[in-house]
């Protein structure tokens, strides 16, 4: 049999089959839909930001989706209330209500999704009427169907392409609204923290004092506090929880906490960071493990510290440098590790920086982390400026360093500088 040529020239290509073309058109309508439903702030109440939502399908999307105007009715015990009105002559009806018992409500509250003109069963003109409604489109919208928007539709349109834009729409919109939970969520558990944080730097003795913390997320998992055990000891903490995000900054709000309730000027350091430890033990969070550095400042220069797991505090005294290191492991993995104590003399022109590991591990371009080393010139070369000034330099270095505006690893800083007295 005579093999046959392949055709050449225009005649030779198959006509592109309408599913491919039309899923084509689905997915660029779903790419420039999820764009556009970018642009809503997800700082605000959902009903302001599904009324923005609104506004951009009926503006930006009215001739892929066929609708004259838009609805938007929210729940209120048994009936939906009509709170938004988009699009061609809106008439006077805002507070507008339908009843749950309503055919259409109820279709909705089952398929998610309807397309109803008023000829079908269910339409009632009693209550599409009032609206200048003939034919709608509706989905549900939120947790227990809480909301729904509602189009107009004039002339003739595809059942089929339109019942799939709805799809789309309803998706993405759920998407947005389940990522302003979260966001309320987060923005709600860094309010919690941002409580924690000293609100201002401690008046002590003659100790210049500052502290300052950068998250990776919107929450972090490190933390420093400045506790005031009495009016001649000054107890001051960094921690620094495993991982980042809302179940570190969880675990080291509970270090953080159960210093502050467990710090007395008669108890000791070790018994109660070996009570924390075990409690942490027991915690639902026993995968991840918290660093913890404490120590206990007073006025004559005694500093008391205790370091469990976290990076040696640097003392800068007399032009060299020393690793506060004395304490053990990081609490939480071993409910029975125990923890030895530590102390120096701070005196004054002295400096101590503690300082959690997102600082010395934060790498540049070529993956070199900041390293210790590094840090420590920093605090060599500016060991006469104030606190606050260091500390700031410091977090400005490591910026510089790792080219970074936000951190990959939370960060954290404590200054203390003995004035001369």
């Amino acid at each position: 049999m005579e093999a046959t040529k392949p055709e050449t020239g225009a005649e030779a290509r198959p006509e592109r089959p309408a599913a491919a073309e039309r899923s084509a058109v689905y997915r660029s309508f779903w790419r420039k839909l999820d764009q556009a439903l970018n642009s809503v702030e997800e700082a605000q109440p959902l009903i302001s930001s599904l009324d923005e939502m609104l506004k951009i399908l009926l503006k930006d999307f009215r001739q892929e989706l066929g609708f004259v105007a838009g609805r938007l009715y929210e729940k209120a015990d048994d009936r939906y209330v009509l709170r938004r009105w988009y699009g061609d002559h809106p008439p006077d009806k805002l507070g507008y209500t339908v009843p749950i018992t309503y055919s259409a409500v109820q279709q909705l509250a089952e398929r998610g999704i309807i397309i109803m003109r008023e000829s079908d069963p269910g339409f009632d003109h009693t209550i599409e009427d009032p609206l200048g409604v003939t034919v709608f489109a509706a989905m549900t919208i939120g947790q227990d169907n809480q909301h729904i928007l509602s189009f107009s539709i004039e002339g003739e349109f595809d059942r089929e392409k339109t019942l799939y834009l709805l799809s789309a729409i309803q998706h993405v919109i759920g998407q947005k609204i389940r990522q302003q939970q979260l966001h309320n969520i987060l923005e709600e558990a860094r309010q919690i923290q941002l409580s924690l944080l000293p609100k201002a730097p401690p008046v002590f003795a003659t100790f210049d004092i500052h502290g300052r913390t950068v998250p990776a997320g919107s929450v972090g998992g490190d933390l420093y506090d400045f506790i005031p055990i009495s009016d001649r000891v000054l107890g001051i903490a960094v921690a620094d929880s495993s991982g980042h995000g809302l179940p570190a900054a969880l675990q080291v709000r509970d270090v953080i906490t159960g210093l502050r309730m467990g710090m007395a000027e008669h108890m000791k350091i070790v018994s109660t960071i070996e009570k924390l430890n075990k409690v942490i033990n027991r915690s639902t969070l026993i995968t991840r493990f918290v660093s913890l550095f404490y120590g206990e400042i007073e006025r004559n220069g005694n500093f008391i510290y205790c370091n469990a797991g976290h990076p040696p505090a640097l003392l800068y005294q007399d032009g060299r440098f020393s690793e506060l290191d004395q304490g053990g492991l990081v609490l939480g993995p071993d409910p029975q590790a125990r923890y030895e104590r530590g102390y120096v003399r701070v005196r004054p022109a002295d400096v101590i920086v503690i300082y959690s590991d997102g600082i010395t591990e934060a790498s540049g371009p070529d993956d070199e982390d900041f390293g210790v080393p590094r840090l420590q010139r920093v605090i060599a070369d500016n060991s006469a400026l104030p606190a606050r000034a260091l500390a700031d330099l410091i977090f400005q270095k490591v910026e510089a360093f790792s080219r970074r505006s936000r951190p990959r690893d939370d960060q954290t800083v404590v200054v203390v500088r003995a004035l001369a007295r």
